[in-house]
Parts: C-alpha cells; structure tokens; sequence
C-alpha cells in the first residue's frame, strides 16, 4: 500500500492584511505549516489556523522563519546557528502552546523560505534547526527538502525525519528547487502536476527541469493553496493520487507504517 502526507504552508495573514485561502486548502490537506509570527502570521491567526485544523482533523506543524516580515521570510540573512536555534525553538513554543490550548499536539516542525533553503544547503544551519526540534520535546517530526542535509542533521540530532516533495515546483538535476527567478520554476498544469506526483509516490522517480529522471523519496508532498488555481491543482493532485491507489495520511502515519 503506497501512503502520502499532503502538507500546505497555512496561518500566513498578519493582523487586517489577509493571504492564502486556508480553510479551503484544508480540504485537501493531511497536514498544515502554520507561520509562527516572524515571516508571517500573528498571535490571533495562529489561535485561528490551529482551530481551523482540528475541524477539519489535518495535523499541525510549526512554520519558523527567518524574523522578516517585510521580505515575507524569503530573504537571505546571515544569522548564526546559534541565532537559528534561538529563534526557531522560540517560534515553536508559541505553536505547542496555541496547539495546547486546542487540545492537539504538534505533529512537526518545518523551516520557512529562505531559512528552508539556506539550511538545505548549510549544515550547521541544518543542525540548528533539528536540534531546536528536539530540545521542543514530544517527539516533534523535523520535515525537510528530499535529498538535502536536513536528513544528516536530523540523524546526527537524534531526531526523527521527514522528506518532502513539491507538487508544482521544478527541480534541478542535484534535486534542489528551481530558482524562482529561473525558467522551469513552477508547474502551472494540474495534469502535469498530478500526473508528476502520481510517479514520485509510486516509482520513487521526478522529472527535472532539465529533462533528468532524479530519485526522491518523499513522505510528505507540500501543496500551495494561496490563489484559487493552486487551491485547484492541489484538489487535482489529491484525487489523482486517490484514484491511483494512494492513501492520504499524516506524516506520524507514513512513518509508522
């Protein structure tokens, strides 16, 4: 039996400024990444996100991110693992505390934009993050990019590990994403995308931006929902990887199978 957690980056409003469409996304989720208050969201939409998730009984992550509310946590900074550890062991407090309060747990723990990709990349960083993940207690799941060094850092911190897979981002022949700014960044058809995960899930196999069959072996698959289109697409990636046999679940659940 082939088994999926469908994850979506959630919670990311701030105050009167609203982004995303997050109870519609729900929908089809397994999973929600709720922003922690330092790239994106607030106090009052974390209480709200975290509600909203136990109705619609998808497991909830913290979304640390860089502190950049005005780059939307997507810009480069040079903080120190120290500085990382801090402020991401921070971030996740508030979202098992806000997860306390509506009697749920915290599933995982999941690195925003551009700290996601630094620490990809970077293991120190890497390290900072999965040791953050630990020391927050309850057996807290680190989700990280498939092929990167968030896996080592998790093995040499003692945590466990989860891989992800990205639904309607490219990727490059090194399995690192395509650069936004880059041609071949972006998976616009549903079909295709659909089409894409259906592969990756049962064959262990993606298509490259640069039309290279790269393996990766992915337990969770992140899906956008912050336009109607992508709240679409990620409707047409859930019921194609029904239709093929794959059972949606959390990521606890895909590890525990």
């Amino acid at each position: 039996m082939f088994r999926i957690d469908l994850n979506s980056d959630l919670g990311e409003s701030f105050g009167p400024w609203r982004m995303g469409m997050d109870r519609e996304v729900m929908a089809h989720v397994s999973s929600a990444n709720v922003a922690c208050g330092f790239h994106a969201g607030d106090p009052e939409v974390m209480l709200r996100t975290v509600r909203a998730a136990k109705e619609a009984a998808v497991a909830v992550g913290a979304h640390p991110g860089f502190p950049d509310l005005q780059g939307f946590g997507r810009r480069t900074m040079g903080c120190s693992p120290d500085e990382v550890y801090a402020f991401t062991l921070y971030q996740i407090g508030a979202m098992q505390a806000v997860c306390a309060a509506h009697d749920m747990s915290l599933q995982h723990v999941k690195a925003h934009g551009a700290l996601y990709n630094q620490a990809a990349k970077d293991i120190s960083l890497a390290r900072a993050i999965a040791r953050a993940t630990r020391d927050a207690g309850e057996d807290i799941i680190l989700l990280g990019l498939a092929n990167s060094l968030f896996e080592q850092a998790a093995a040499e911190e003692g945590v466990r590990y989860a891989a992800e897979a990205f639904a309607d981002r490219g990727y490059m022949n090194d399995g690192s994403l395509v650069p936004r700014s880059k041609p071949g960044a972006f998976v616009h058809d549903p079909d295709e995308a659909a089409a894409r995960m259906v592969r990756l899930v049962k064959e262990g196999v993606v298509r490259s931006a640069e039309g290279q069959d790269i393996r990766l072996k992915a337990h969770s698959i992140c899906l956008h929902g912050d336009n109607p289109s992508a709240v679409e697409m990620a409707a047409r990636i859930r019921k194609a990887l029904q239709d093929d046999g794959v059972v949606i679940s959390t990521i606890r659940e895909v590890l525990d199978q």
